[in-house]
């Protein structure tokens, strides 16, 4: 049944994303493009995304973690990524980059009240706001928040480097 669902969710994002993906992927191969830095923040369990474009086994070109000391030039991009797009963390993150005049990105799942999905050049919604099958309980179980915040972010790579290959 969680596989039932979870395979629902992922053809969701995929469909109902499309563009916002391909918007994200714009804005962030700008980066690779002029010679800039992709940088990345996952918070909490998001921290998969950062790890996984940094370290994993097909990482994008000039990806580096976002720290409070990165010292960003108007020709680099920032990706965010949280469970929920009013995240105290990536909240406080994208008004600082909203600020300074960063263009950035977020993936999360937008909940009822304002989030990030309103500082963000280009939002993903990850359309996951509880978990996915019910428990014994009456509540609700099996939040795959990483998982479906992998799937967004691999579908944003293959664009970005579309588009990348294609300004070659």
């Amino acid at each position: 049944m969680f596989m039932t669902q979870l395979s629902g969710l992922l053809k969701r994002i995929s469909e109902k994303e499309e563009f916002s993906i391909e918007d994200a992927g714009r804005l962030l191969a700008q980066a690779l493009i002029s010679e800039g830095t992709i940088y990345m923040k996952g918070f909490d369990e998001m921290a998969a995304i950062e790890m996984e474009a940094i370290n994993g086994a097909e990482t994008l070109g000039r990806v580096q973690s976002w720290s409070p000391s990165a010292r960003l030039t108007e020709a680099d991009r920032v990706l965010i990524a949280s469970r929920f797009s009013d995240h105290d963390g990536a909240m406080e993150l994208a008004k600082t980059l909203a600020a300074a005049g960063i263009p950035f990105a977020a993936i999360s799942s937008k909940r009822d009240e304002g989030g990030i999905e309103e500082l963000a050049d280009a939002f993903i919604d990850m359309r996951l706001t509880k978990g996915l099958l019910p428990d014994d309980e009456g509540g609700r179980t099996g939040f795959p928040s990483s998982i479906t915040g992998l799937f967004a972010y691999f579908l944003l790579k293959m664009t970005i480097e579309e588009i990348v290959r294609e300004y070659k």
